[in-house]
């Protein structure tokens, strides 16, 4: 049965799974591929089937050494969790399980499943590392805008008390220009430093009033088509944090929300739920907490465009016209301190923005 297929109709069965299932000849060549291992190698069966496995990955040699001690029949099944590499396309991070099976023709049969807990880790890590540059790149920029602007503002001024009476009329209008941009820029400036300066101020804080507290900012603003849901587990217990800090980080969102839901506030059906629910073993920056904060800030909008979902939280990018791209930036600044993170899922209808924090 060497480099030929096995028929897929006697295989029905592996086609039904969501792991992908692939199964090899003696040589270490595929003979078959289910449908989700073509979903996986994003490849089709004709292309797998033939092909020896450790060849389709660049750090193959630990698959073929495995392959041999299951045709050598030194385990039963083996289970091991693996990141493939694989050129020009991103790694694969996945739970392998070998099984050696009673068939000379086909004696291996390998099932792969992606490791989404590995992927999850890797991707928060990766948003920190970001988020600590980002940091870094604010703080040195703002430094560097701030210190000129002082000058630049108090010569606005200077020059507008040497104008001539004649000229003071004709000409005012200048120097207010350049001294309001200025002021724009100072205040622009206050906000991009504003989570390094201000202290970490720490009490006892119960979640749902920072969402009532929120809920209530943004109905006064938005008082017609705009409602806003309460799921509230009343459950969740308090733990120890800076309540302002945290008001402002789910008002920033909250507050993105509504501005998105321009369009559905005119059609007087626009819709912001707050849910809070404790999520159970959750693992944070590598850390695992038995219990963390699940707070949902989910809107029925039009969703974020997909060109910018990767890069909502990087400063200075905004989705909406006018936006200042920080308060995105700014709320992930004040749940880090938290020791938690922010997490979004965005398409038309549903946008959600998760709060994880650790719970005591």
């Amino acid at each position: 049965m060497t480099s030929q297929s096995t028929p897929r109709h006697s295989l029905e069965g592996l086609e039904l799974l969501s792991s992908a299932v692939i199964i090899l000849d003696s040589d270490s060549r595929i003979v078959y591929a289910n449908a989700a291992a073509e979903n996986l190698f994003e490849s089709s069966v004709k292309a797998l089937v033939s092909q020896r496995l450790g060849d389709l990955f660049l750090n193959g040699d630990h698959l073929a050494d495995v392959f041999e001690e299951a045709l050598q029949h030194r385990f039963a099944d083996k289970r091991l969790d693996l990141t493939l590499e694989r050129a020009g396309r991103e790694a694969l991070q996945v739970h392998v399980i070998v099984t050696a099976v009673d068939n000379p023709e086909t004696p291996v049969l390998i099932e792969l499943r992606e490791n989404v807990q590995q992927l999850k880790l890797d991707r928060e890590e990766r948003l920190l590392d970001q988020s600590q540059a980002n940091k870094e790149l604010i703080r040195n920029l703002a430094h560097e805008i701030k210190n000129p602007l002082g000058g630049i503002r108090g010569a606005a001024q200077l020059l507008e008390f040497e104008l001539p009476e004649r000229q003071l009329k004709e000409l005012r209008e200048y120097t207010q220009v350049i001294i309001k941009e200025a002021d724009r820029l100072q205040t622009l400036v206050d906000r991009l430093l504003a989570p390094h300066r201000r202290p970490h101020i720490v009490g006892d804080v119960n979640i749902h009033e920072v969402c009532e507290r929120v809920r209530s900012l943004i109905m006064a603003e938005f008082p017609q088509g705009l409602s806003i849901k309460r799921d509230y587990d009343l459950s969740v217990p308090e733990f120890r944090g800076d309540k302002e800090q945290l008001i402002q980080a789910v008002l920033n969102i909250a507050h993105n929300a509504a501005q998105a839901l321009s369009k559905q506030i005119k059609g007087g059906d626009a819709q912001i739920t707050l849910q809070t629910r404790v999520a159970r073993q959750v693992t944070l920056a590598k850390i695992r907490y038995r219990l963390a904060l699940d707070l949902h800030i989910v809107d029925n909008g039009p969703g974020i465009p997909p060109d910018i979902q990767d890069r909502i939280f990087y400063p200075l990018v905004s989705g909406r016209e006018g936006g200042s791209g920080l308060g995105l930036t700014l709320a992930q600044t004040f749940v880090q301190q938290h020791m938690g993170v922010i997490e979004c899922t965005s398409k038309p209808g549903c946008t959600d923005f998760r709060i994880l924090i650790p719970l005591p």
